[in-house]
């Protein structure tokens, strides 16, 4: 199987989901823009969902990527958005119809890295990727991917079918996925792909001042809530003031940061801000020693983090210790 930057064609992809949610209001031919941005600067994985605007993202890709044969798109099925709620539906029976939308929606013939979203609880998720694999078989996907599972679900998957990309939230502000997950993906042969790899703007250092937008995920997540945004900002101002000594920004450094940690590590930063889209890709020509790294731990340590995150089923929502990083005596 072929390597994950291989796949996804560099080091650095987009997410794609705050065009269409979750981050306010947005506007499609900007964002239309700011996806060819990325493209025109060699920014190649688009990573898209079935869900993302129930539908809206893949329509505004597949808008976007007209006459652009150099995209890599990756999309996931399993969370069903409706009028009346949010659903997860991985049935084998009808992964095929959810592909052949996504594939109509996005004008492609076929799926560069198709993810299961979440698992479905009420199927074996070895069915689920089962009928991933038909797909595979059919033309119509060309990689298969996971999305925030366990260590035993992906297990379950590989037994079935060869794993490309587990997907997942990994930055410096959240590591909880070092301590089983990531290790699993590893020796299962997947590669890692990290969204939310500026700890949703945390680690920009360009939070919007007051409160979020209407329509902004973050308002109700713990890391950006009360004490636990006072003490994360502390350990920002930290990052900044070693960004700087690296002549880089705040957020590349953080993105580097992920990107030092292997060969088979992609995080895709989502962004709305054309500029912001040239800075994050900028980032894989950032290196870090492992004497960075070892500073880098030191100066923004995991332990100082503070607050749970919020997401829609899955694997790690509540932080845990840090392990030690030698037996105790």
């Amino acid at each position: 199987m072929a390597s994950l930057r291989t796949i996804t064609r560099g080091a650095v992809g987009l997410g794609c989901m705050g065009f269409s949610q979750a981050y306010g209001p947005a506007d499609d031919e900007q964002s239309i823009r700011a996806i060819r941005t990325a493209l025109d600067h060699g920014v190649r994985l688009l990573d898209t969902a079935m869900s993302y605007g129930a539908g809206h993202n893949e329509q505004l890709i597949g808008k976007a990527i007209a006459g652009r044969p150099d995209a890599v798109i990756a999309t996931k099925f399993g969370i069903v958005r409706e009028p009346s709620g949010t659903r997860l539906d991985a049935h084998p029976d009808r992964v095929r119809d959810y592909c052949d939308a996504s594939l109509r929606r996005l004008g492609v013939d076929a799926i560069d890295l198709y993810y299961l979203h979440r698992v479905d609880p009420s199927v074996p998720v070895a069915e689920s990727v089962g009928a991933m694999a038909d797909l595979v078989t059919a033309g119509k996907v060309r990689h298969l991917g996971l999305s925030e599972v366990s260590p035993a679900q992906l297990a379950d998957a590989v037994a079935v079918h060869p794993i490309a990309a587990v997907q997942l939230e990994w930055s410096l502000a959240w590591r909880e996925p070092e301590d089983d997950i990531i290790p699993a993906a590893r020796a299962a042969g997947a590669g890692i792909v990290a969204y939310s790899p500026l700890g949703r703007g945390l680690l920009t250092g360009a939070l919007p001042t007051g409160p979020f937008a209407p329509g902004d995920f973050r308002a109700g997540d713990p890391r950006f809530a009360n004490s636990s945004l006072a003490a994360n900002l502390q350990v920002v101002a930290a990052l900044e003031a070693k960004a700087q000594g690296y002549g880089v920004t705040t957020g590349q450094l953080a993105l580097a940061w992920l990107m030092a940690q292997g060969d088979d590590v992609v995080p895709i930063p989502g962004t709305r801000n054309p500029a912001r889209i040239l800075e994050n890709a900028a980032a894989a020509q950032v290196t870090l020693t492992p004497a960075d790294l070892a500073e880098l731990n030191e100066i923004v340590p995991r332990s100082a983090w503070q607050g749970d995150r919020r997401s829609f089923a899955a694997h790690h929502t509540t932080r845990t210790p840090a392990p030690p990083t030698c037996p105790p005596p």
